[in-house]
């Protein structure tokens, strides 16, 4: 399993009400409401964001409330990977349980910049970053959560049981 694209960062502490504002949370439509993703601090991210492209951060990303609109709008954005320090663990437990891949790795969370091109190989754990020709290495997922995000969620992989 492997994830390929252009680099959108992001600093520390990003909670979910940058993430989503909440006043978009009556929004239904998976698309609509992701139309709204990082609006408050990223005016233009919607409008950049490509398929598989890799949203990179610095610590505590994901922090603020539990709700699972954060990781969902990040997914339903095109992100393929979302890259940081450390998550909020909250956050990285909703990403896990709709299939959106996070991986944690303080040096690439350093190192890569807005625009870098970024692959990533979630069996192994390796961040190759092919503008700055570098790797940095993060713990690979563990086969039942590389399960969960192959199926698209936890609700999907206990239905594939």
């Amino acid at each position: 399993m492997k994830a390929h694209g252009i680099v959108h960062k992001y600093g520390d502490n990003v909670d979910t009400d940058v993430i989503i504002p909440a006043r978009y949370l009556n929004i239904l439509d998976r698309k609509e409401l992701a139309s709204h993703c990082m609006e408050d601090i990223d005016k233009d991210f919607i409008q950049n964001v490509k398929p598989g492209d890799v949203m990179v951060a610095r610590s505590n990303f994901g922090c603020g409330s539990s709700r699972e609109h954060a990781p969902l709008v990040i997914k339903e954005s095109g992100i393929s990977v979302v890259i940081a320090a450390t998550f909020a663990r909250i956050f990285y437990r909703n990403a896990i349980n709709i299939g959106l891949p996070i991986l944690e790795c303080p040096e690439a969370s350093e190192k890569i910049e807005a625009g870098d091109d970024v692959e990533v190989d979630f069996d192994t754990g390796v961040i190759t970053n092919h503008t700055k020709n570098e790797t940095y290495q993060a713990q690979p997922f563990p086969n039942f959560i590389k399960e969960i995000i192959t199926a698209g969620g936890l609700l999907n992989s206990i239905k594939n049981r």
